[in-house]
């Protein structure tokens, strides 16, 4: 238990001290704002058939552990979802390995650090909600109990599910990559949507069966929704602590534990090394260094190679089975329309994507790109190699845009290109982690298949075949932007050297 305890509490030191931990806890500031916002507003949260609780404490409480429950599941998984890999990366990993530390206890160990970084979300989501309470003025009466109660029941079981799921996704083969990083999207919005039914398993998010005054529909929807006149209020009477309910949670609690402490059956905490030699088959000797090839050097042509160069390395390891699909989306582009087949071969490539400007880091070639005489020749190859991989994929819509005619679908595909190219390049050179990218771009694909025209960067949704996003020069402009962060961040980086 002293173990558990002492791993736990020193990894959860060590993320709180991250800026992207108190990035997240200004962003839950400001998710409180979102789920209580001011009388008379025009969006809400949680709509009860048309009505919306006075804001007392017990509602209060409740729209805000489940904002919190609705949006720390997902954003809360990517910042959580790095324990083990970094254990990996900095060798601590290797170091417990030959430790009497069993592997439940150090799966327990990560599901417990996890939830406290989550958990603390929660607590300043809850001191958040005390002061909107105040704030809104429509009951200034406290209530610590029925204000705590829907973070305990609602958020709390929800955030430590996703803490669970985080180890499992790290500690399984298939998941622990950036393919895991874009299922858990996917994972998301069903758990999202489903989870809002009353007959959830386990109470789902946690949304009770509330009475609804008089007058109102039987509609119930959680998310941020535009409402077209303010929500008529009603008294709420607070949560329904029926044993049904308090053993459906108290279920999904043990539920992300065994989550979590599956995989003991086949992760083995990075002693592949020492398993082997007990077995008597210790890996053959490697030579540390073994000297370089010598090569003459090359005249002219530096930009071209350079190009060339961060090509291969965006694209090495590619898979057959990667390329073939690539192929065949191509080929599908000059047979179909550019909508859905563009969109289909603009997500093929986002792991690929998601390397841009995070490789320094993840490949530990840091130190020696640090002595590169020109980093920003270097910058822009790197953006350019993302260019010229959307370019490939996408490259039988363009050559069917351009024998039609379609000059305006032409020019959104390149600014697209030129965009996502940019995106992922100053999202992984600000951050140095490929699942922000996966992330982020995940989201904007999904929007963007559901008709979100503000979002549609690649020209994919049409009227009558006119183009219905943004202008393609304001997504040139934005990848202006992400280029000029990426050299910018760079260029701090070097001059710390």
């Amino acid at each position: 238990m002293n173990a558990l305890a002492a791993l736990a509490l020193a990894d959860f030191r060590e993320r709180v001290r991250r800026p992207a931990y108190l990035l997240m806890l200004i962003s839950a500031i400001g998710l409180g704002l979102l789920a209580v916002p001011p009388v008379g507003a025009h969006w809400s949260v949680l709509v009860l058939g048309g009505f919306r609780g006075r804001y007392t404490s017990g509602y209060v409480g409740l729209v805000t552990a489940l904002t919190s429950a609705l949006w720390l599941t997902l954003v809360g998984f990517y910042l959580v979802r790095d324990a083990v890999a970094r254990d990996e990366r900095t060798g601590v990993g290797q170091l417990l390995a030959a430790t009497p530390l069993r592997t439940p206890v150090y799966l327990a160990g990560k599901l417990l650090s996890n939830a406290m970084v989550l958990g603390s979300m929660v607590a300043v989501l809850g001191v958040t909600a005390l002061a909107l309470q105040l704030l809104r003025g429509e009951s200034r009466a406290v209530d610590p109990v029925a204000l705590a109660l829907p973070f305990v029941l609602l958020a709390w079981p929800m955030v430590l599910v996703t803490a669970a799921l985080a180890v499992f996704f790290e500690t399984t083969p298939v998941l622990r990559g950036g393919l895991g990083n874009v299922l858990w999207f996917f994972v998301w919005m069903l758990g999202a949507i489903g989870g809002q039914s009353p007959k959830a398993p386990f109470g789902g998010l946690g949304l009770p069966p509330v009475q609804l005054p008089d007058g109102a529909g039987q509609d119930v929807g959680l998310g941020l929704m535009y409402v077209d006149e303010p929500l008529r209020t009603f008294d709420f009477p607070g949560l329904r602590l029926d044993p049904g309910f308090l053993g459906g949670r108290l279920a999904l609690v043990a539920v992300a534990v065994a989550i979590a402490l599956l995989p003991a059956l086949w992760f083995h905490r990075f002693d592949r090394p020492a398993r082997a030699a007990r077995a008597g088959v210790g890996p053959e000797p490697r030579t540390v260094y073994q000297g370089l090839p010598r090569t003459a050097p090359a005249h002219g042509g530096t930009v071209l190679r350079l190009l060339a160069g961060e090509l291969r390395i965006l694209v090495q390891g590619a898979p057959l089975w990667w390329w073939l699909g690539a192929g065949a989306l191509a080929l599908a582009g000059l047979a179909a329309p550019p909508g859905p087949v563009l969109a289909v071969a603009w997500i093929w490539p986002v792991l690929l994507w998601s390397r841009l400007g995070t490789q320094p880091a993840t490949s530990g070639a840091a130190a020696i790109l640090g002595a590169y005489p020109a980093p920003r020749r270097r910058v822009l190859a790197e953006w350019g190699a993302g260019a010229l991989l959307a370019a490939a994929t996408g490259a039988g819509s363009a050559i069917r845009m351009a024998v039609t005619g379609d000059l305006p679908g032409l020019g959104a595909w390149a600014a697209g290109a030129a965009f996502v190219s940019a995106l992922a390049l100053a999202l992984g050179t600000l951050t140095g982690a490929p699942r922000v990218f996966q992330a982020v771009y995940t989201v904007i694909w999904y929007l963007l298949i559901n008709d979100a025209s503000t979002v549609d960067f690649m020209g994919a949704l049409r009227d009558h075949g006119r183009l219905t996003g943004p202008s393609p020069l304001l997504w040139a402009a934005l990848a202006g932007a992400g280029l000029f962060a990426a050299l910018i961040r760079t260029a701090w980086r070097q001059a710390r050297r």
